[in-house]
């Protein structure tokens, strides 16, 4: 199990998280909590992931300037059912990417498996809950070393190294997110 604090520095938030081991799945708890651009905001999310890394099935529950809204999502197959219903949209993509946080960055980079100054292009299913948007997006993930990726919106020309640590998890990705806590225990 790991529990971590990560800070959002652009979103002024917290996130506390926890990933644990059930059923040979990874499940990830997680509460984040902020303020950005006059809005107030919380996000819950749980997540089931395979043992590759690979996105099973989400539930979003956020709520801005007190609006409350729930997004679930459901792999089937190559399919995602989105709200209870099959978005063609986002057929055969593997990940998803929350904005508010930075651990669905982990599920790219401990799936592909890259080896260091090789790089990948992969499709992601990418939800902004500030703005209610779902999408689909083009990313890459670019190895540079051991423990740091360069990441790649082609979309946007967004780009970022982001730090990462044993297990994939984000440790420094600038301007956005720092783990500034992380409770350490003897089953880890």
């Amino acid at each position: 199990m790991k529990t971590l604090i990560w800070q959002g520095i652009a979103f002024q938030s917290l996130e506390y998280f926890k990933l644990e081991e059930h059923n040979k799945k990874h499940i990830v708890t997680s509460r984040v909590i902020g303020y950005y651009q006059n809005s107030v905001y919380t996000l819950d999310y749980h997540l089931t992931i395979d043992q590759d890394w690979n996105i099973l099935s989400f539930l979003i529950e956020s709520e801005v300037n007190t609006i409350k809204h729930t997004l679930t999502g459901k792999k089937i197959q190559d399919d995602w059912e989105i709200n209870n219903v099959i978005n063609p949209d986002f057929k055969d993509f593997p990940f998803i990417d929350i904005s508010l946080t930075p651990f669905t960055n982990t599920l790219p980079i401990n799936n592909l498996r890259l080896a260091e100054n090789s790089s990948q292009e992969i499709k992601v299913i990418y939800i902004d809950v500030l703005n209610k948007v779902i999408k689909p997006v083009t990313q890459q993930y670019t190895r540079i070393s051991a423990d740091q990726y360069r990441y790649d919106n082609l979309q946007t020309d967004f780009t970022a190294d982001i730090s990462v640590d044993e297990n994939g998890l984000i440790v420094n990705y600038p301007e956005l997110f720092e783990k500034i806590a992380e409770l350490k225990t003897n089953n880890q």
